[in-house]
């Protein structure tokens, strides 16, 4: 098979699958990840529709509704803690007869990389420059020696190095969404079991993420702004911009709240941005995932956007046996609809954000109303579905059960 050595930059959802899925058709996968492990953190995520199907495939489906994170309703609370309005997201699962499932991020990474055989990795290293000629790629890294692939593939989210590298500055192609989000560790006392508790202040919402198959509760916080100037790896630019937008709030549980999510040392904080891109291939190199395509977490679509995006990548090129023209054409041509859908957010951040005490008023008004259920929910479960059939790719190659993984 041709262009078997293939660099893929990024350990987390995109980066792992794609790994598996080349792995089974043959390819020779190395990994190359920032951190100095596996980074477990981060959000829920939904893996629905065609993404259930990929992971039935992988045989990982079993234990991603093992570790659902278990959520049954989202109820708004006023300023003394008091609900006023809430949504039975369980119901409506129940009377969509939804197959999807919760999981918190790290979760999620966590099971695919222990699916993971055959494949490299190097753990806190990351990617300086990329060289291309007609037979590959050499690859500079930060700390390592130089090394040469057939194909490099960018799985390395919204603010991706390849991206840069291969395809120009992150402002031709991320748009910001007006809005910037956090979330961080949380005292699991502040909000219910198995509950997201919101409150809303106009152009804002503090909040925390009870699951009910963890101990350990999340701190969440979105609020409206033009974009800032701030580089998002900067942890203590990031921490005075959250303490600045919500330190003065001393309603509900938002102080203690903001306390928590600031004392962590994993705190996320970035502008809610969408990737659009009018190819996602330039020569040997390809981006998957949110370095490709992000639909931003108002979608709820990034894990199945990533697990699918995977699938199509490396089936298409097992397709094309390893030709990466006609490969990487076939996984934009199969891969690109959905992508569409998935960024159309809708009125999520409306219903989650209201922009006014007006629209709050109206949001809350709506929750009371079963006009919610006939939407098929909010949030994620408003996210447009699709029951299309994955593709079914041949997988003429065996492969090795041996790990070859190490780290630096």
């Amino acid at each position: 098979m041709r262009n078997e050595r293939i660099l893929i930059s990024g350990a987390s959802i995109a980066g792992q699958a794609l790994a598996y899925w080349l792995v089974r058709h043959g390819f020779r996968p190395t990994i190359v990840e920032r951190a100095a492990g596996l980074r477990l953190g981060g959000q829920g995520v939904d893996v629905r529709d065609q993404a259930i199907e990929v992971a039935e495939r992988m045989g990982i489906m079993s234990q991603i509704r093992s570790a659902a994170a278990d959520v049954t309703g989202m109820q708004f609370v006023n300023a003394t803690g008091d609900p006023i309005a809430g949504v039975d997201m369980q119901k409506i699962k129940d009377k969509y007869a939804s197959a999807e499932v919760e999981i918190m991020r790290g979760d999620l990474v966590r099971i695919l990389h222990d699916s993971n055989t055959g494949v490299e990795y190097l753990f806190g290293e990351s990617i300086a420059a990329l060289d291309r000629d007609d037979d590959g790629v050499t690859v500079t890294f930060e700390r390592g020696p130089q090394r040469r692939f057939d194909l490099v593939v960018g799985a390395d989210g919204l603010h991706s190095t390849v991206r840069r590298l291969a395809f120009g500055p992150e402002r031709d192609f991320v748009r910001h969404l007006n809005h910037y989000f956090a979330f961080g560790d949380a005292d699991a006392a502040l909000g219910p079991d198995r509950r997201v508790t919101v409150y809303n202040t106009p152009g804002a919402m503090a909040g925390i993420y009870r699951s009910g198959n963890h101990a350990q509760a999340k701190a969440y916080f979105v609020f409206r702004s033009p974009l800032l100037d701030l580089d998002p790896r900067d942890a203590a630019a990031a921490r005075a911009v959250l303490s600045d937008r919500f330190g003065n709030e001393s309603a509900w549980n938002v102080p203690a709240l903001l306390d928590g999510a600031l004392a962590d040392p994993e705190l996320y904080f970035d502008s809610l941005g969408q990737v659009h891109m009018q190819s996602w291939s330039t020569d040997r190199i390809a981006l998957v995932g949110d370095a490709a395509y992000c639909a931003s977490p108002a979608s709820g679509a990034g894990a199945e956007l990533a697990l699918v995006g995977a699938y199509r990548l490396a089936g298409a090129l097992a397709a094309a046996n390893g030709d990466h023209r006609q490969g990487f054409r076939g996984y934009e041509q199969s891969h690109r609809a959905l992508v569409d859908r998935k960024q159309q957010v809708g009125p999520n951040l409306r219903l989650l954000v209201p922009r006014t005490r007006l629209g709050m008023a109206i949001r809350n008004a709506i929750t009371r109303l079963s006009v919610l259920e006939s939407m098929a929910g909010m949030e994620r479960i408003m996210a447009p579905s699709t029951n299309e059939l994955l593709p079914d790719y041949p997988r003429t190659q065996t492969f090795s059960r041996s790990t070859t993984g190490c780290s630096r």
